[in-house]
């Protein structure tokens, strides 16, 4: 997962604004005790992030995976 797929990923499953705001103030102890920005940051791998920010805002596992790909252009 690149970084501008953990943001498309962000916004589909929480929209938006609330997903800048959940990255911004959640602290996640699965990376260190940061928030998700602080965590890409400081380096840490974007789906490591993500499991992490799913883990604490309980998303189901089925959309867990395969998120923040765009469907490709026809």
């Amino acid at each position: 997962m690149r970084v501008s797929e953990f943001w498309t990923a962000v916004s589909d499953e929480f929209g938006e604004l609330y997903g800048r705001v959940l990255t911004s103030d959640l602290v996640l102890s699965a990376v260190g005790g940061m928030t998700a920005v602080q965590a890409i940051k400081a380096g840490v791998a974007p789906r490591e992030i993500w499991l992490a920010l799913c883990e604490a805002s309980e998303v189901p596992e089925s959309r867990r995976y395969g998120v923040g790909q765009r469907e490709p252009k026809e």
